[in-house]
């Protein structure tokens, strides 16, 4: 097996060490490479390709970190095409969230997810993916 270092902080491998005591794991190798197997196997559900697909992103930082604000303004207007709606809100006494709809393809919204993701600063990111072609034609009621 080759053997990788990474850097994360403090808190995080704290975080990582508790989780693999409680859960039994042999140590933090073993939640990574896990963490990181699930990771990469989200977008990778064959269901999803070449269907019409919603995405609800939510991504929570500190209010303080302007860095994350402005990166979540230039992704959306990058992904003007993707973006159906977003909204911004204060959460608690420091913190913001920021909330993407979005509609398009599974490879388009996978890597706006991505680049989310790999935003320095951002304390939460969260999704939901759901094909909307499945609804079909509503019916009219008579």
């Amino acid at each position: 097996m080759t053997v990788v270092s990474i850097s994360m902080p403090e808190e995080l491998v704290e975080r990582i060490d508790a989780f693999a005591d409680e859960h039994g794991y042999t140590g933090r190798s073993e939640v990574v490479r896990e963490a990181s197997r699930n990771l990469l196997g989200e977008f990778e559900d064959k269901r999803l390709e070449d269907r019409d697909l919603m995405a609800v992103v939510t991504v929570i930082f500190d209010y303080e970190t302007t860095s994350v604000e402005e990166r979540m303004m230039g992704l959306r207007h990058d992904y003007e095409g993707l973006v159906v709606a977003n909204f911004h809100s204060h959460v608690g006494s420091h913190y913001c969230m920021e909330l993407f709809v979005l509609e398009g393809q599974l490879e388009t919204i996978s890597t706006f997810v991505g680049k989310i993701r790999a935003t320095k600063d951002t304390l939460s990111v969260d999704y939901s993916v759901m094909p909307v072609d499945e609804f079909g034609p509503f019916a009219s009621p008579e």
